[in-house]
């Protein structure tokens, strides 16, 4: 029997207090709204840095966030629970492809959105190969030893230019570093949903203190509140033209593959959490998240990916309804269409986006190797050493091979060269692991 595209929704039945709530169940409008919001707030502090740190509008990623999210749930048939929000994997290919300088908007954006869109549309051909022929080779392709390190690179790429924004400003210095423990504070001294939206709180918090430094002791830069005033309440943001340039597209097309780790990475997360094998809908997920990447790069707006912060609120809540993201992408797409709103994310300075990208940055990085904890990648095996070692120190020294003129970059080099050291030098592992498990198949 063929199955339905949507998963068949019903109400919640149970003890809110003490049973999870499962994909297909709902809850009464009220509630739904509420938790709907607080994955709105969830994903709000990354979704935001995102397109700051590429020069891109946050106001239109946010209502892209909104409606990628609900084309997510569509597409998926509310088989998945996931928010997509503006991906940071985006942030050095797109800073070297459009020679962004860090502050105001991106003025070769049309190069970096056009790359954007191939690069989604190739996602989402990855997305309808798994469909067809399932995800074993594609987890083969990048077992956690490779996405680990490809996810690592990520953040420790990004880290001098992050670090380079204050260089040589004392007060833009010791702000960074103030931003950092605001945030900080908030994950290590608060609890339950402040927590969960430590990047939001605490780059509020090191707002105000860098407002009473710098606007009322006159010690930095003043934050200018005039574009604010005069940014109307409601209306639409600015969309953008994309380019499409070769040399653009094949820097920032290999990022389709740390969209896959991460999303490889969120499959098995939500699978244990759930207690739900949600593996056969893994292609779904790749289509959905591509188009809706193509989508957003073809308006103005960053690349998307499925977010920790909301897998976080899950894990706190234990409660998994897809409806509620429906709700959460509504949310964004009002947001997003706040002028206002976008004026007051445009009064951010330099040194608290700079402080906010240490942590960022650094929690990618600890993701990585959270890929390989979890997953007890054996690094007594010289395999696995060669392709973690080199890898990392590939994409952190921004090591890059050029192909006549075509600069590849660094992140893209350590990526497939992180792929094939591993088809190379764990070849011999992958056949000792297909003899046992015919043995054990012959056994049973």
């Amino acid at each position: 029997m063929k199955e339905n595209w949507f998963i068949n929704f019903t109400p919640f039945k149970g003890d809110i207090e003490t049973t999870p709530v499962a994909m297909n169940e709902y809850l009464p409008a009220g509630q739904s709204v509420i938790l709907g919001l607080q994955h709105t707030f969830a994903m709000f502090g990354a979704t935001v840095l995102a397109p700051l740190l590429m020069g891109f509008d946050p106001s239109l990623t946010i209502l892209l966030s909104g409606i990628g999210t609900i084309l997510f749930f569509l597409i998926t048939g509310g088989r998945v629970p996931s928010y997509l929000g503006g991906s940071f994997a985006f942030i050095g290919a797109v800073i070297a492809v459009t020679g962004y300088s860090g502050s105001g908007l991106n003025p070769n954006i049309g190069i970096a959105l056009g790359a954007i869109i191939v690069c989604g549309l190739f996602y989402a051909l990855m997305g309808l190969v798994v469909m067809k022929t399932g995800s074993k080779w594609m987890e083969n392709l990048l077992p956690p030893v490779v996405a680990g390190a490809i996810i690592m690179i990520v953040g420790l790429n990004l880290a001098p230019g992050a670090i380079k924004a204050v260089a040589g400003n004392a007060f833009d210095t010791w702000m960074a570093l103030l931003t950092a423990m605001c945030i900080g504070g908030v994950a290590v001294f608060t609890k339950g949903m402040l927590r969960r939206l430590l990047l939001l709180v605490g780059i509020i918090i090191a707002y105000l203190a860098y407002f009473v430094l710098a606007n009322v002791l006159g010690l930095g830069k003043p934050i200018d509140f005039a574009p604010v005033a005069n940014a109307a309440w409601f209306g639409l943001p600015t969309f953008h033209q994309p380019e499409f340039q070769l040399n653009a597209i094949l820097l920032i097309l290999p990022i389709a593959f740390i969209l896959i780790a991460e999303n490889l990475a969120h499959f098995k997360v939500v699978s244990e959490m759930t207690g739900k094998n949600i593996t056969p809908y893994m292609g779904r997920a790749f289509l959905a998240d591509g188009l809706c990447t193509s989508m957003s790069g073809a308006a103005g707006g960053t690349g998307l990916t499925t977010y920790a912060e909301n897998i976080g609120v899950m894990a706190a809540t234990r409660i998994y309804s897809t409806v509620v993201f429906v709700i959460a992408g509504l949310a964004a797409i009002l947001l997003g269409l706040s002028p206002k709103f976008g004026a007051v994310i445009s009064t951010l300075p330099a040194a608290i986006l700079t402080g906010t990208s240490m942590i960022v940055f650094g929690l990618i990085v600890i993701a990585g190797a959270k890929i390989w904890i979890e997953n007890k990648v054996d690094f007594t095996q010289n395999g696995n050493i060669i392709v973690a070692s080199v890898t990392v120190i590939m994409g952190a020294g921004n090591y890059s091979i050029y192909i006549g003129s075509l600069d590849l970059g660094g992140i893209t080099t350590a990526t497939f060269a992180g792929i094939l050291l591993n088809l190379v030098f764990n070849r011999k592992k992958k056949q000792k692991e297909a003899v046992t498990e015919n043995m054990l198949a012959e056994k049973s």
